[in-house]
């Protein structure tokens, strides 16, 4: 593998035999991978001419005959609150010791893959595992590790997504492989010898091949580095909408090592715009009208707590995305709201969420502790069918919405051309899949003639009119100096071909990794 040049500092982190183990990854893996986003072109294809996703008629024998995943670490069994976040050296620190029972630790969505950045986190990893890890921030504190630590979890790149600065003869290699290869190499011994083990999050399946390949890959792994078998274990994200009508199929193939499923919630937005966006029907409404109880989610909701239930892996919420801020009159208010989503997540039988601020664990940590509201874990089945799963409300679409779409969206790709992968905005906490579902459901709207509730249709010159209007009120509001040394413009010009190119564009991380800083 030829990497390109070893930024200072992380030698030790690209060794020869760290290089060649995901080399090897690379020779075993790269051709299957390639057939499998072949199969996910085929199927786009089939979703955008008219054909909706459907429970796999090849499968049924796995959904309606009796089985069960394989026995769950002791250490994973009490999953009330994970926390999620990037890699960099202070959210490390933080994350772990926030008194959460998972920590995340994410090179995906909330992580801009600089190459310097990347490889930053995945000696931050390496620290953690080995109890070395400090940080000293700008006013001098010192950060450090105590004494009970949140168990690690790490979610490598997405099977679409490569590493443009390691390539095997002249391709890339690919990203999740070099994330997760990297981890392993350098720290799963430790961890087994610890009585722990090497723990990943799969993120954006679309089917239970792509579940195969990365088991495949676990067991490949443990051959190579003489780790005891079924000792990677994983836990899989639900965030296309095609891996939901394959959520029994995906834990099968998984069944020696998974533990749990995760409704990713808003990945599943973006996705289910992203693969019928082609179809009048599926235009969806502005993004505060489309809340946990709107059908198309909560079947998916249900179906995945029912279907871990049945399988005897654990369901996972969603995230809660806010940042409480002292001293704030709407934090309370946020409080609130987190509270309602996640007693009706105990309700529907999931075992534990997400939070994305330290400050929010203690609060979704007594709901799941509690469990004051009657789950429904071994209660009545409530049968979801596929139209359940493709219901879809009316849309309802104002300008203030669509006007916040492009806000939002320059101020996080802003940052993420910088290399922050993870922004608080209007006291959420943003990642990738902000951007997404934000320009997704514009270029649907632009595609489909949508009207705003004040009357207009929405076309490219309208869009481009409040473009620029939004983009001349934050340059305004941090002045032009600041403008002019910022990402703004690649941001504004990004957010334009993502929203009104003729095609809908797959991801922007696939448009943008060329342009980053």
């Amino acid at each position: 593998m030829i990497p390109s040049p070893t930024p200072e500092g992380f030698e030790e982190i690209l060794t020869p035999d760290a290089l060649a183990f995901v080399g090897d990854l690379v020779r075993e893996f790269s051709l299957r991978l390639d057939s499998l986003l072949q199969k996910r072109i085929l199927a786009h294809a089939r979703l955008r001419t008219g054909t909706l996703p459907n429970f796999l008629d090849e499968t049924r024998e796995i959904r309606t005959s009796e089985w069960k995943v394989g026995q769950i670490p002791a250490e994973l069994r009490q999953r009330r609150v994970e926390i999620t976040g990037p890699v960099d050296r202070k959210m490390v620190i933080n994350a772990l010791n926030s008194g959460a029972d998972v920590y995340m630790a994410d090179f995906e969505d909330s992580h801009s893959p600089t190459w310097k950045g990347t490889l930053q986190g995945q000696a931050n990893l390496r620290d953690a595992v080995n109890r070395a890890i400090t940080y000293t921030g700008p006013d001098r504190r010192e950060y450090m590790l105590g004494e009970k630590l949140a168990t690690l979890f790490v979610r490598p790149r997405g099977l679409h997504l490569t590493e443009k600065h390691v390539q095997l003869g002249s391709n890339p290699t690919p990203a999740f492989l070099f994330d997760y290869g990297l981890f392993v190499y350098h720290n799963a011994k430790k961890l087994v010898d610890r009585g722990s083990g090497p723990y990943i999050y799969i993120p954006k399946l679309e089917s239970h091949l792509e579940a195969r390949l990365w088991n495949d890959l676990f067991e490949h792994t443990e051959k190579a580095l003489k780790l005891p078998h079924a000792s990677i274990k994983c836990s899989v994200l639900i965030e296309t909408i095609l891996a939901a009508f394959q959520m029994d199929e995906i834990l099968h193939s998984l069944r020696e090592r998974i533990t749990a499923l995760n409704f990713g919630r808003w990945d599943y937005i973006f996705s289910l715009i992203k693969f019928l966006c082609e179809n009048p029907r599926f235009v969806v409404p502005e993004r505060p009208l489309l809340p946990m109880t709107t059908p198309f989610l909560k079947s998916c909701s249900v179906l995945l707590a029912q279907t871990c239930h049945k399988r005897g892996a654990y369901a996972i919420g969603g995230m809660a995305a806010q940042v409480p801020i002292r001293g704030d009159p709407r934090s309370q208010e946020a409080i609130e709201k987190v509270l309602t989503d996640k007693k009706r997540e105990v309700a529907e039988g999931y075992q534990g969420a997400w939070v994305a601020h330290p400050g929010l664990v203690p609060v979704v940590m007594k709901v799941f502790t509690d469990r004051s509201v009657e789950s429904n874990n071994g209660g009545a089945i409530v049968e979801v069918g596929r139209e359940d799963l493709l219901k879809v409300p009316e849309p309802k679409i104002s300008e203030h919405a669509v006007r916040a779409n492009i806000a939002v969206s320059l101020r996080y790709l802003e940052s993420w051309l910088g290399g922050l992968g993870c922004v608080a905005i209007n006291n959420l906490m943003e990642d990738t899949a902000t951007v997404e579902i934000c320009r997704a459901q514009i270029w649907q709207w632009i595609h489909h003639s949508a009207k705003l509730v004040e009357g207009p249709t929405i076309t490219r010159k309208l869009f481009r009119s409040m473009l620029r209007e939004e983009t001349a009120r934050i340059r305004e509001e941090i002045g032009l100096r600041a403008y002019h040394t910022s990402n703004y413009k690649g941001a504004e010009d990004l957010l334009d071909k993502l929203t009104t190119s003729d095609s809908f564009p797959e991801f922007m991380t696939l448009m943008a990794y060329d342009h980053l800083a």
